[in-house]
């Protein structure tokens, strides 16, 4: 494929702008998605916000030129939601999560199933498109006590992309997934003081957490080099703390 332009959510910071930058030097155009900051290669949009992801293909559309080859649902929110919270603080924590981890991300990956669908296929075993699920080792083994709904995000995320695997293999579309623990970003960072840096280490027999630039190369991978054959796969990257 000649340069694939790739839609990226979440590029702006950690693994994402890790990814941008492999991505990038692989020689694919990254359409990159944040918040709220927007330049010419980077769309604004909010997941909180009802038909956000509509606007934001929307958009990453007419930048490509009505053609987009792959699609990365890497953005994420990891904020504590305490037990202790009100039920309104509880269910509001809830619903941003689930909207920004998992709801826009299988918004996304419904326009792009049907982007691909509506394209001309070249011939049998051609691949119309890509799409790679940043999920969690938490939508495995589960997550702390004020995380239920990260994990639940996660976990939903794991049978959205084997859903799209099963479905829609013969279609020439495939679905990856990589699962990484804990990752030397900024949204880890906090995470890993709070619940004892070193100690926790303990738990990760590699003695580390993963660098952005590890999960980037395995994404990237899945994004432009996986064999159709691997599609429903599940990469796991967590330096041994849970295994399968």
């Amino acid at each position: 494929m000649n340069q694939p332009t790739i839609l990226l959510t979440g590029s702006s910071r950690g693994i994402g702008a890790a990814l941008a930058r492999t991505l990038t030097a692989r020689g694919a155009r990254i359409i990159g998605h944040a918040t709220s900051a927007a330049d010419a290669d980077t769309i604004a949009a909010d997941f909180t916000a009802y038909g956000a992801p509509q606007m934001l293909w929307e958009e990453a559309l007419d930048r490509a030129g009505r053609r987009i080859d792959g699609l990365i649902n890497n953005a994420g929110l990891f904020a504590a939601n305490p037990l202790e919270n009100s039920d309104i603080a509880w269910l509001d924590g809830w619903e941003d999560t689930m909207r920004i981890n998992l709801t826009a991300a299988a918004q996304l990956s419904r326009f792009a199933v049907r982007h691909w669908l509506e394209r001309e296929r070249p011939d049998e075993g051609a691949i119309r498109g890509r799409i790679v699920h940043i999920a969690s080792r938490a939508g495995h083994r589960g997550d702390s006590p004020a995380h239920w709904h990260y994990a639940a995000a996660k976990g939903g995320m794991l049978a959205l992309h084997k859903t799209i695997a099963r479905a829609y293999a013969r279609e020439g579309i495939l679905s990856f997934a990589v699962t990484p623990g804990f990752t030397d970003t900024g949204m880890a960072e906090d995470y890993l003081a709070r619940r004892g840096g070193p100690g926790l280490l303990a738990d990760i027999p590699l003695g580390r957490v993963a660098t952005p630039e590890e999960i980037a190369a395995i994404a990237a991978f899945c994004a432009l080099d996986a064999p159709p054959s691997m599609t429903g796969a599940t990469l796991d990257a967590n330096g041994a703390s849970y295994v399968r």
